[in-house]
């Protein structure tokens, strides 16, 4: 063999490894778990895996489509006074900035919020009180009185309650 022909064989032979290797990798399923299987994998924050109906109760009236337990950092959406998410981790407002309780209902809801008065993205907004909305955010963070809550959280609210729904906030 003279050296152009091991050349050109060592590169097809490469080639084809470099094919094989790739078809591979696709086939074969990871061998790791994902990474947020049922929710955050932070101390002391509950997972975050929508609760049997029926099994969970909300400190909610019967009226509340979604339900904020602020002294708890949990919310619920809830259907006739059932529970159907839930509870899922929340953070609401810092000392000087504290979320109120109340009964409120959604005014209006953007899969994508940007607040001028914070220079924040707030992505699967629901406004329910005024400013006051809940959003993707930090839950290890209290906010300017917003509900943070987890991408999974924020997007279940954001899917589930329509302009009009009541809001409870219980302290």
């Amino acid at each position: 063999m003279n050296c152009t022909s091991i050349t050109r064989w060592t590169i097809r032979a490469a080639a084809a490894t470099a094919i094989a290797a790739a078809g591979f990798a696709v086939t074969v399923p990871a061998g790791a778990d994902p990474v947020w299987p049922g929710g955050p994998d932070i101390p002391g924050i509950p997972q975050l895996v929508p609760s049997p109906p029926g099994q969970i109760s909300a400190p909610c009236s019967a009226a509340a489509r979604a339900c904020l337990r602020l002294s708890t950092n949990e919310g619920w959406l809830m259907d006739n006074g059932r529970v159907v998410y839930g509870p899922t981790p929340i953070s609401h407002g810092r000392p000087g900035y504290e979320t109120p309780p109340g009964t409120f209902h959604v005014a209006f809801k953007e899969p994508y919020h940007w607040s001028t008065m914070h220079n924040a993205e707030m992505r699967w907004a629901v406004f329910f009180n005024g400013d006051i909305a809940t959003h993707i955010g930090p839950i290890e963070e209290q906010s300017h009185g917003c509900i943070r809550m987890t991408p999974e959280g924020a997007k279940a609210f954001y899917d589930y309650v329509n302009p009009g729904d009541v809001f409870e906030v219980v302290p």
